[in-house]
């Protein structure tokens, strides 16, 4: 057994240092004033909507005292929600940055969103940070998107903690949640903590590392709560069981607390910090999740959260070593870029190595010179400036007009050539290379963004012909915060078309437009976004001949469109044929030639021949190609797409529909009629699994032009009492019954 001593000390430890560091110690500064790095992390907030992460943003910013009053969802007062349309539906849509203080360290922290239609918010978010916090709902436990957002931490390489949330409610489950994290995550859970409920109430958790019990006060908002050491035996005895389990866990993943034991021959005299050690560094390599509990909303475990952030996740030097090629000279990544109305464009920047300094200049991957002119601590929509901020750190900088979300930025182009020649990517540089190596280097570096496919598509018109132009730059800034915006020009109908991920996401863009930029646009009527694809390869050739400004424009081709399922980016999508036919033909191309020439070929697959949906799993073979001398580029690349035009008007085609994933949580006596439901919308049901003793989860793939009003028709078949979420889950064939059908809806005949 453990000794009272161990006991007393242990729980002191855990509430006041970290491994390795002085327990009083005031921050620790680099010599140009920055906060070392050692004394800084960067996490992100993820969780499926609900579940509570702007509550918790809230009260770590109070008991950090960032602020001074607890902000609520319902009372729309959060910091983090700062938006017009985040306040009124209490849910967050933009992640927004937040830096507090808390023991002595900096914590920079990303609240993202957990609706399905604002995914592309996390991706952004996950490139900045070096550890996450996951919250659970302790009543639902792994949701939908939870596992959305878990695969992309999984992405990134992120260590990451589990935050079992809402604890307080009488259908929380704390043992349920470790067993969905073990097996929908396919993640090794380390239970921390155990909850302490007094007449059906949280009021505190038992702390298995120190056996003791941590109770909060319930008259000061939970900013005192105190260790009781335990003196129940059975207690005692149960925790002290779940420290020796934890233990031997550990001593299978760590060298050294194995050896520790080895040497003692016992668990019972094994050093805390050990454990913490192994803990943090079983951690840091994906091994384990370590597992906490509590109630934000009821006070109750946010600082023991707060304090194993510092505990067990990455500084930013034990990550994001590749950067170490820059030296100190600065390099970070755009990770957000918003707006606003007093100071313009906000580029939010990560650094990774080197300072940032106002007024500084940068280059960025399209090649330009970038001034900073204001930099500014994160706090959502608040701004305190400050002259610079370091590695490890994230600055808000007004002044850069042309960055975009994913770009990496480089002190100069010197300390771009030195980086580029320590990766021995590049030879000697010379100095008009720069747009070209800094992409290279961006996709070295694992920097580029995949932006998902739209799902639904509207048509979007300024209320009157005066404000076009107010509307396109509207759309031009919103759609460079929110890259998963996608607008396009319709050539044919004359209009401008908004892709979104669900209709909430287009809804939200016409409430920003009409609320910021005081336009009233209106939005046509919502249509799904049909992918289409072809049933056998098909085979043109093509002569554009042209006289422009006395100067005779010829290209000649002969191409083949193909179905090929494996075709994932642009270099699987174009190639060429290896016949000796045609590489004599293809040999006398100049590369820049060809990169036109499939630039154009590659566009034309964006527009299909049926209802204009982008051309999936295909590709293009070249065969022949024969360009005349003087012909511009520019016409080498519309005949490239005159060419597969016409190809497709010819070929063979059919609809992909998207998919959504559905999973449903209903009461028992409702699943009969929510299933018969389901079967009228075409749905395929995947599984149907006990929660708790009265509830059901039915997890569905499920058409997405037969979801339109499903969440309304679900609550009145079950009363209010069942629950959906989403997300989009790939694309489908049609059978020629549904697709007539389809097209008719599409162009209105319906």
């Amino acid at each position: 057994m453990l000794c009272n001593r161990l006991h007393k000390v242990a729980i002191e430890r855990l509430r006041t240092r970290v491994p390795g560091t002085a327990r009083h110690c005031r921050y620790i500064h680099n010599s140009d004033g920055t906060i070392s790095e050692k004394r800084i992390r960067n996490i992100g907030i993820l969780a499926h909507i609900d579940a509570g992460k702007t509550t918790t943003t809230e009260r770590m910013l109070y008991y950090s005292g960032r602020t001074d009053m607890l902000g609520e969802v319902k009372l729309g007062n959060t910091v983090t929600d700062f938006l017009q349309q985040e306040r009124e539906r209490g849910i967050t849509i933009c992640s927004a940055a937040v830096s507090f203080n808390w023991k002595d360290h900096r914590i920079n922290l990303l609240d993202t969103p957990g609706h399905i239609d604002f995914t592309m918010e996390v991706e952004q978010s996950l490139g900045a940070v070096d550890g996450t916090v996951v919250i659970l709902d302790g009543s639902a436990g792994v949701e939908a998107q939870t596992v959305t957002v878990w695969g992309q931490a999984d992405r990134h390489r992120l260590p990451r903690l589990v935050f079992v949330n809402k604890m307080d409610k009488e259908s929380a489950d704390y043992d349920a949640c470790l067993v969905d994290v073990r097996q929908k995550l396919s993640s090794v859970p380390v239970p921390l903590q155990m909850p302490i409920k007094e007449r059906g109430k949280l009021v505190g958790v038992i702390d298995v590392l120190s056996s003791t019990k941590v109770i909060w006060d319930g008259q000061n908002k939970g900013r005192s709560y105190k260790a009781i050491p335990i003196t129940d035996e059975d207690l005692h005895d149960q925790v002290q069981e779940k420290l020796y389990e934890l233990i031997d866990l550990l001593s299978g993943m760590d060298d050294s607390l194995a050896q520790a034991i080895i040497e003692a021959n016992s668990f019972e005299n094994i050093k805390l910090n050990l454990v913490l050690d192994a803990i943090r560094n079983c951690t840091l390599k994906q091994q384990i999740v370590p597992v906490l509990l509590g109630s934000s909303y009821k006070n109750v475990g946010v600082q023991l959260l707060m304090d194993s952030v510092l505990n067990f996740l990455p500084t930013p030097s034990e990550r994001n070593q590749i950067y170490d090629c820059f030296g100190t000279d600065f390099v970070g990544k755009v990770f957000k870029v918003t707006h606003d109305k007093q100071r313009g464009p906000i580029t939010m920047i990560r650094a990774f190595r080197g300072t940032a300094k106002k007024g500084s200049k940068f280059i960025t991957a399209t090649g330009g010179s970038e001034t900073i002119q204001r930099i500014y601590e994160p706090l959502a929509d608040e701004y305190r400036e400050i002259d610079s901020f370091g590695v490890g750190n994230i600055g808000l900088c007004a002044g850069p007009k042309s960055t975009v979300t994913g770009d990496l930025v480089v002190a100069n182009v010197a300390a771009l050539k030195k980086a580029l020649k320590r990766l021995s990517m590049v030879g000697d540089s010379t100095a008009d290379d720069t747009p070209d190596d800094e992409l290279l280097l961006a996709s070295k570096l694992g920097l580029q963004t995949t932006i998902p496919d739209a799902v639904y598509f509207c048509s979007i018109e300024p209320p009157s012909s005066g404000q076009q132009a107010a509307l396109d730059n509207a759309l031009r800034e919103i759609q460079r915060e929110d890259p998963s915006l996608r607008i396009r020009y319709d050539e044919v109908t004359g209009q401008t078309v908004l892709g979104g991920m669900g209709q909430l996401h287009l809804e939200i863009v016409k409430s920003r437009i009409l609320s910021e930029y005081r336009i009233d646009a209106d939005l046509g009527p919502l249509q799904i976004a049909y992918k289409e694809t072809l049933d056998e390869p098909s085979r043109g050739q093509w002569t554009a001949e042209k006289e422009i400004a006395g100067s005779k424009q010829s290209v000649t081709m002969d191409m083949t469109v193909y179905p090929h399922a494996a075709a994932e980016g642009n270099a699987e999508r174009f190639v060429l044929d290896n016949s000796a036919e045609a590489q004599e033909s293809l040999k006398l191309i100049r590369p820049r030639q060809m990169a036109f020439f499939k630039k154009g070929a590659l566009g034309a697959l964006q527009r299909g021949p049926k209802l204009g949906g982008q051309l999936a799993n295909c590709a293009i073979k070249l065969h022949a190609l024969t360009i005349g001398r003087g012909t511009a580029d520019p016409f080498i690349m519309a005949a490239a797409a005159q060419c597969i035009s016409s190809i497709l008007k010819n070929a063979r085609c059919r609809l992909l529909e998207p998919d959504m994933f559905l999973e449903i949580v209903t009461p028992s006596e409702y699943l009969p009629p929510i299933l018969a439901d389901l079967s009228r919308r075409r749905a395929r049901i995947e599984d149907v699994s006990p929660r708790g003793s009265a509830n059901k989860v039915v997890k569905v793939n499920a058409p997405l032009a037969e979801l339109g009003d499903y969440s309304t028709v679900l609550r009145t078949i079950s009363s209010g009492t069942a629950s959906v979420s989403m997300e989009p889950n790939g694309h489908s064939p049609l059978n020629e019954f549904d697709e007539a059908q389809a097209m008719r809806r599409a162009l209105g005949l319906e």
